[in-house]
């Protein structure tokens, strides 16, 4: 008997072990059935910092050129300066005038010291903020790595600019705050020589595919965000290939979160999380709001990623926007990864961290509505008009207001509610409940006890 039971444990350890180390294959089929780790639907805010030579020109033009143009991305320098497009006139005068008619975009490396850069103070920022994660341009486009990647010899951050491991550095900042860390990579480089149809698959062999394991065993990514697929199908990129390894092989395989952007054919198809852009990427209030798959906005404070020095204050959004830019999103079932755009010094732009400081502020007091929650697959349709936003987490509820409301609130097809607050109020709030409905009535407040800006929670207990 005692040998029967024994076989039996064995049989079911056996059982156990080969389901927790279930191996993925080198196809998408088998890449999509991992599921994406739960840290990554409860983090919700993250801060997506775009950092590289890009930051020293600085510069994309902007509707206050006098002629109504405009052009977002300054990362995007280098390209807009030496191919033809509407806005390279503008790059070129700015690029002659400032750094002169011979001046190559290599020369900017040695220009970008980061003789200010505090990466405890970027982390300490990033968690008054409420983030949960951060994701660092590991390598733009360009393909100056900010990390000393032997695959960059003498275009990384270490061996010229700043003589310094930026990624690394800033990876023990961030996870010293218990925040997770990851990187954008580019899966393309604008001008490697062997980034080019001719020779793609030269360039993924030797260069992108193990400079990529490079990155993942060297800092062990929470989040590995690929960008610049878009000139080749994942198979060029052999895209499968190396995410089998990532899952099956490496050293974050049960806890990285990877997204969608793996060749041109593969976004909010492929992948891991889905990805948005502004609301460009498959954008839309329909599109958004059908996607039954974990997915994530990123967008900048203004409207560039890279700093943009043209950039005047109504080009920014302000700390309201942004709150309620961050309430959509949860509302709608995903994340908002906000970027913020350091100079060349390593400073984060004043205003940046100003609108991060009151975001934090908002989420101090409202985080409970946010963190770990999911949405509410009975709320309503959400529209451009929407102010009203629901969140849920077990058998709560959460109404989050972006405008204060002046008359009583109805919320349909939910359970007596055990108890009904204000999220910061002290104060009682006085409901009633019949046949499904319950209604709210909105407590007075005034300057003295306004528990928040910008938006107000009331959390409905038990009513699910």
């Amino acid at each position: 008997m005692k040998r029967s039971w024994l076989v039996f444990f064995v049989a079911l350890f056996a059982c156990t072990k080969v389901k927790a180390q279930q191996t993925y294959t080198s196809d998408w089929n088998s890449i999509d059935s991992r599921a994406t780790p739960n840290w990554f639907e409860d983090a919700k805010f993250g801060i997506f910092i775009h950092w590289g030579l890009f930051s020293v020109p600085a510069y994309s033009p902007t509707v206050r050129d006098g002629v109504g143009v405009y052009d977002r991305y300054a990362e995007w320098y280098w390209r807009k300066l030496m191919e033809p497009g509407n806005t390279q006139s503008y790059f070129t005068k700015f690029h002659n005038q400032t750094f002169g008619k011979d001046f190559k975009y290599q020369d900017f490396a040695p220009l970008f010291k980061a003789e200010a850069y505090q990466p405890e103070e970027w982390a300490t920022l990033f968690e008054r903020a409420g983030a949960k994660y951060v994701v660092l341009t590991s390598k733009h486009h360009e393909g100056f790595t900010l990390w000393p990647s032997k695959f960059a010899w003498n275009w990384n951050a270490k061996d010229i600019g700043p003589h310094r491991d930026l990624l690394g550095d800033l990876t023990k900042a961030v996870k010293d705050k218990n925040l997770k860390m990851g990187y954008y990579y580019s899966l393309y480089e604008w001008y490697n020589p062997l980034c080019k149809p001719e020779t793609i698959n030269q360039y993924v062999d030797e260069h992108m595919m193990p400079q990529m394991k490079e990155l993942v065993n060297t800092y062990k990514p929470d989040i590995f965000w690929t960008d610049g697929e878009w000139d080749y199908p994942s198979a060029s990129w052999k895209s499968t290939q190396f995410l089998s390894w990532l899952y099956n092989e490496s050293p974050v395989k049960s806890t990285v979160v990877v997204n969608d952007r793996w060749g041109k054919e593969t976004r909010s198809k492929h992948g891991g999380i889905y990805t948005t852009e502004y609301d460009l990427v498959d954008a839309g209030d329909a599109s958004v709001t059908k996607f039954d798959h974990p997915w994530e906005e990123c967008r900048g404070i203004a409207g560039s990623f890279g700093y943009n020095r043209m950039e005047q204050l109504d080009d920014y959004s302000t700390s309201e926007e942004l709150v309620h830019i961050l309430i959509n999103k949860v509302a709608r079932g995903g994340n908002l990864l906000l970027n913020v755009g350091p100079t060349a010094d390593g400073r984060i732009p004043v205003i940046m961290q100003q609108r991060l400081s009151d975001m934090g502020q908002w989420l101090k007091v409202n985080g409970d509505a946010i963190y770990t929650t999911r949405k509410w697959e009975k709320a309503p349709a959400i529209t451009t008009s929407t102010t009203q936003y629901y969140t849920k987490k077990g058998k709560d509820l959460y109404l989050i207001c972006t405008k204060f409301p002046t008359t009583d609130l109805m919320v349909n097809d939910v359970q007596k509610p055990i108890k009904v607050t204000m999220i910061g109020l002290e104060a009682t709030v006085i409901s009633t409940y019949k046949k499904g409905r319950l209604i709210i009535k909105v407590p007075n407040i005034n300057p003295v006890n306004n528990p928040t800006n910008y938006a107000w929670v009331f959390k409905l207990e038990g009513v699910l």
